[in-house]
């Protein structure tokens, strides 16, 4: 009898489909102590709510150099970068020189448009004119002051660089000993630093004219240029400059199906971006990826964009 129902017992399991397994997936994201640490614990809970088959959990790392080369090594299956620095790392440059990365952009969600700030009694009201004049490209380490001396180079611009942190420059500039720097907005208004020099001295936004933005955009496809709105803080007029955007990107061996579950579900989310990172408010994530992306879009996220009726430029088609 014992016999007979270990075999019913064993004929019935065999007659079970499989269960379904969860595709486990690792994101790479940056230090707990970010704000963008909090953006991808939503991503994560995005993914294991609405991307059915999926289960994603959140890593916590070195930010974008260091998910690309997990991705390198299979560590982490999608993660934070920099357009600017995944683009050196697919085209095998910078950092990257001959060893290029085979990776492909999920979606975009915050940019980073660097702002040229002088104070207005500089007399200082063109690039060019930041020639012998003391000027801060970016803090020190950062990519804005790597982007910034990257710009100028190409551009053939000159100034007296003048080094140091947030509050060494605030400071500096507040007291007339440096005539501006370069800083990164809070999306299309300038960052509090800049504002809290407002409060003491007058100030004004360099602009690149149209000449030096066809430049950047035929010379550095590792940057985008963008034209930001008056009233990036009262009394700037409209002007143009160059940025990078921060998003996500996973290898090129990522299945479309993959991709695809995710980047639907980040993009018809409602509210828990926009909760996780109060910028993100009234954000078009579509348009910021085609906007701001630098490389190819993966097949499965390309297919969401195409559903949506989205032209796709030249440079983010998948087999671009």
């Amino acid at each position: 009898m014992k016999h007979a129902i270990c075999a019913l017992l064993g004929a019935t399991m065999l007659a079970m489909p499989a269960l379904a397994q969860d595709t486990d997936l690792l994101i790479g994201s940056t230090s707990a102590s970010s704000s963008h640490y909090g953006y991808f614990v939503a991503v994560g809970q995005l993914i294991n709510e609405n991307a059915e088959g999926l289960s994603a959990s959140v890593v916590e790392t070195g930010a974008t150099m260091d998910n690309i080369r997990r991705m390198a090594r299979g560590q982490v299956d999608l993660g934070l970068v920099t357009t600017n620095t995944v683009q050196h790392a697919v085209s095998g440059t910078n950092a990257f020189d001959g060893n290029p990365q085979d990776l492909r952009l999920l979606w975009v969600y915050t940019n980073a448009p660097q702002n040229v700030v002088v104070r207005e009694d500089a007399g200082v009201d063109s690039l060019e004119g930041l020639e012998g004049v003391r000027f801060n490209p970016g803090i020190k380490g950062s990519s804005t002051e790597a982007t910034t001396e990257a710009v100028f180079e190409t551009l053939g611009l000159t100034a007296d660089f003048v080094r140091g942190s947030t509050t060494d420059i605030v400071g500096a500039i507040k007291d007339n000993r440096v005539a501006g720097y370069v800083k990164s907005g809070a999306g299309q208004k300038l960052d509090g630093s800049t504002m809290d020099i407002a409060t003491s001295v007058d100030i004004t936004v360099l602009g690149l004219t149209n000449e030096q933005v066809q430049t950047l955009r035929d010379e550095m496809p590792d940057i985008s240029v963008v034209d930001i709105p008056e009233g990036a803080a009262e009394g700037i007029p409209d002007y143009s400059t160059w940025s990078f955007g921060v998003g996500v990107a996973a290898p090129a061996s990522m299945d479309e199906e993959t991709a695809y579950k995710i980047v639907s579900a980040i993009m018809t989310d409602e509210s828990a971006q926009t909760n996780a990172m109060a910028s993100l408010k009234g954000v078009d994530l579509a348009q910021m990826t085609l906007d701001y992306g630098t490389i190819p879009l993966h097949p499965g996220a390309a297919r969401w964009f195409e559903e949506q009726g989205l032209d796709i430029p030249a440079k983010l088609q998948p087999g671009g």
